[in-house]
């Protein structure tokens, strides 16, 4: 009796040998399957679908139609007409050159100063605090644009800010920063250059970091001069991160707006309206749909356009290394 069980359960299979058999089975099936991983991509395409290209889609739609939320009336196709609004709009023109200076002064002081500073922390490794320090000078990084721009403007505060205290006890003046025109853009660029700065610092060490520690070695063994060893063996292997940290700079840096509105609305007139507070009020205050559709994809076309330009001078610098 116990042996024909036993035979039973040998033809059948023992229910751990079974389930051995179906792991290995699947094991193997997840292993030899050219579709798992796109399963394992499904969950992430599907949420960028969803809120990146139908979006994308709608707006470059859109931007074909009149359309306001205001009126209530359905879209009506209007072709190339926003476009050409756009085109012979004096207040885009001034936005796009507003934009256009933010972004030079913002991103290349950054750069300098975050290159700067990031060479002087690498060199610094035995400095003691270095640790703690570095800490302290990312945390502007990690602070919103809203609660930095109102942080800031109460610094600026004519009345009772602090810097206003300095200028006061300095020069013997206060300074409207944020009501002046001649120091609003100064005023705004200078709270960027304190966030943002740290971000290229952090990059500046990424690349520093890739530099390998035998050619900095030669170059100490030959004596080779500062500027010459930063050039000749730094550069070279930091200079793809570093290109790479400045075109997302320049692409944040284009589309800024809720620092700049929380500063200044876009004041005083309009000398710190950049294309995002342009773009802001168009949209969610005037609900001219199409209209701003068209500029919104004016703005990507002029961000993809960056992009190109500095992947461009990245692939031509590797082409001409290797030649």
């Amino acid at each position: 009796m116990n042996n024909d069980r036993t035979t039973i359960q040998a033809l059948a299979g023992s229910p751990k040998g079974i389930s051995g058999r179906l792991r290995a089975w699947r094991m193997n099936w997840i292993d030899n399957s050219r579709y798992f991983p796109w399963m394992l991509l499904l969950p992430v395409l599907i949420f960028f679908l969803l809120w990146n290209i139908i979006p994308l889609l709608w707006m470059v739609g859109m931007s074909f139609y009149n359309y306001s939320l205001i009126t209530g009336m359905p879209p009506r196709f209007i072709g190339l007409r926003n476009y050409l609004d756009l085109y012979d709009s004096y207040a885009v023109w001034g936005s796009l050159g507003k934009t256009f200076i933010f972004v030079f002064f913002a991103v290349g002081c950054e750069t300098f100063l975050g290159i700067v500073l990031g060479i002087l922390f690498w060199g610094s490794t035995n400095l003691p605090g270095r640790r703690l320090a570095l800490t302290m000078l990312f945390s502007p990084m990690v602070l919103t644009p809203a609660a930095t721009g109102t942080f800031f403007r109460l610094i600026y505060e004519p009345t009772f800010g602090i810097m206003n205290y300095l200028t006061t006890l300095i020069f013997g003046t206060k300074i409207d920063f944020l009501g002046d025109k001649f120091w609003a853009m100064p005023a705004v660029l200078l709270v960027d250059i304190w966030m943002w700065t740290p971000f290229m610092i952090l990059i500046t060490l990424a690349a520093l970091g890739s530099v390998p520690h035998a050619e900095l070695e030669a170059a100490e063994v030959d004596r080779l001069p500062w500027l010459k060893r930063f050039w000749y063996v730094v550069l070279p292997h930091a200079k793809f991160i570093l290109m790479l940290g400045i075109v997302l700079r320049t692409i944040d840096a284009f589309k800024v707006m809720d620092l700049i509105y929380q500063l200044t609305r876009g004041g005083p007139g309009n000398t710190t309206e950049v294309v995002g507070i342009t773009l802001f009020r168009k949209a969610f205050e005037g609900f001219t749909m199409g209209w701003s559709s068209a500029l919104a994809v004016i703005t990507l076309l002029i961000a993809i356009a960056f992009t190109s330009i500095f992947l461009y001078i990245l692939n031509l610098r590797r082409r001409g290394a290797a030649t």
